[in-house]
């Protein structure tokens, strides 16, 4: 054990740089690697799923096993500062390189260069994000130290996720343009490149702040194997619902989020598409930040949580809804659009709370029913079903792209103008329109009957057992 100190203010301003840069990078690869290769570079869209899917799942797996690497190390810098900054610099490479395929590939090289930088790209995120999450135990001493890092910590990284969904599509037009590219192809594959460097860039700087912490104790990582987290799943009802629960709703909005870009491109459409997709993820990020620190504590004062999630349930279902009808009108004003984003980001961002909480709540409930008490399991477990969930999507979204053979190719090199959405036919829209809208509130429908039927663990539930345990 080294002496014990508090946290300074650049430690703690160290740690959530670090934060605000691997989530620009995570949200860069989770939204645009699709797009990018599928649209940009002409990989087939059934082939990016499967690669997406079975590489997301692959990284699932694979964090369970880097926990267990780190919690083996000993260095003279500690256990978690060297893998943090290998996995930083790797990770930070394989993004350029991942967005900066080479133009003389084609065909299957494309695909296998797409598998083979995705699955590093996953690899050598997972070298990094398991140490810089597991590193807040040795940089605290617990109790509201501790909470208060941790709460930061996911703060910044919100900013990221937030400068990515906003910035991206943006400046990958000026960057391409910057480059003296022409064509839509050409300006967002040279902007895409850049981008993805000056990405890079501000990843390595931050993460570099965040290695000037020094770890005040050693700690004792817990980790869960994949067959840990099946066994808890099977012998805690309750848990086995809420991952359930949280593969249908995430499933469904990464639906969304991953098709999102290509309904304004070529349905939305207008020369400025880029312009109203900024506008809109603005307007949704901050919506969804918004409901998870203001609308769910409004919603608690007068309701209990599970009715919180039924009633945000049902508020996405009724965005989704309206979504789909004002895709059939004749809309050209990216406005009319917040009145559904609303209700679904508003929605979103409160069942992300929510989620997390039904979680914790197994743990309780776990412990009561099985004399156990598997925590570390059961939160290990929140990070495999979320990139389940992710990868189920994307798989999703690629079979639409597929069948209704929505990419640039549609349009010949002589139709290619900023518009491209009068050279989509009618019913790849209206088939893109539908996937995007009634697969989402298919899953979240499914997800309300689930929830309704299985889960009991209501707030009088919960104190009931807190007791018991107390006892």
């Amino acid at each position: 054990m080294t002496e014990k100190r508090k946290l300074t203010t650049a430690e703690t301003i160290a740690y959530g740089l670090g934060a605000v840069g691997k989530d620009m990078v995570y949200m860069l690869s989770a939204s645009y690697v699709l797009y990018y290769f599928q649209d940009i570079l002409g990989v087939s869209a059934l082939a990016m799923g499967v690669i997406l899917m079975a590489a997301r799942i692959f990284d699932a797996f694979n964090d369970p096993v880097m926990g267990v690497i780190v919690a083996k190390t000993r260095t003279r810098w500690g256990k978690f500062r060297p893998w943090l900054l290998i996995g930083t610099l790797t990770n930070a490479v394989i993004l350029f390189l991942m967005f900066s395929a080479p133009p003389s590939l084609d065909g299957k090289g494309l695909v296998a260069y797409a598998a083979v930088t995705y699955i590093l790209w996953g690899v050598t995120y997972t070298m990094m994000d398991i140490p810089y999450w597991s590193m807040i135990p040795a940089f605290t001493e617990g109790g509201k130290e501790r909470e208060n890092l941790t709460t930061l910590a996911r703060s910044c990284a919100g900013v990221g996720s937030a400068i990515i969904t906003i910035g991206t599509v943006i400046c990958v037009q000026k960057l391409g343009r910057m480059a003296g590219a022409t064509g839509v192809n050409e300006i967002e594959r040279a902007g895409f490149k850049y981008f993805a460097l000056i990405v890079a860039i501000i990843f390595v700087a931050a993460i570099l702040f965040t290695c000037t912490m020094k770890e005040k104790s050693t700690v004792d990582m817990e980790t869960a194997s994949v067959g840990q987290m099946f066994k808890a799943l099977l012998a805690n009802d309750q848990t086995l619902t809420v991952v359930i629960a949280i593969v249908l709703i995430n499933s469904a909005m990464y639906i969304t989020s991953n098709l999102v870009i290509y309904f304004f491109k070529y349905d939305f459409g207008g020369s400025g598409w880029y312009n109203s997709f900024t506008l809109f993820n603005a307007f949704g990020g901050a919506i969804q930040i918004l409901s998870m620190m203001v609308l769910y504590k409004l919603f608690r004062m007068f309701r209990s949580n599970l009715q919180i999630f039924f009633i945000c349930i049902g508020m996405e279902i009724i965005g989704y809804a309206v979504l789909l009808v004002l895709a059939f009108t004749s809309m050209s004003n990216v406005f009319i659009l917040f009145i559904p984003g609303f209700f679904i980001f508003a929605a979103s961002g409160v069942l992300n709370v929510l989620t997390t909480v039904f979680l914790a709540n197994t743990v309780d409930y776990g412990e009561l029913k099985n004399g156990r008490r598997d925590e570390s399991v059961v939160f290990s477990m929140q990070t495999f079903v979320v990139k389940l969930a992710s990868g189920v999507a994307a798989l999703i979204a690629a079979a639409c792209l597929q069948i209704f053979s929505l990419s640039s190719d549609a349009a010949t090199e002589a139709e290619q103008t900023m518009d491209l959405s009068t050279t989509v036919a009618a019913s790849s829209k209206v088939g893109l329109r539908m996937t995007m809208t009634i697969l989402p509130i298919i899953g979240l429908i499914a997800a309300f009957f689930w929830f309704r039927k299985r889960y009991i663990l209501t707030d009088e539930k919960i104190e009931e057992i807190s007791a018991q345990l107390h006892k």
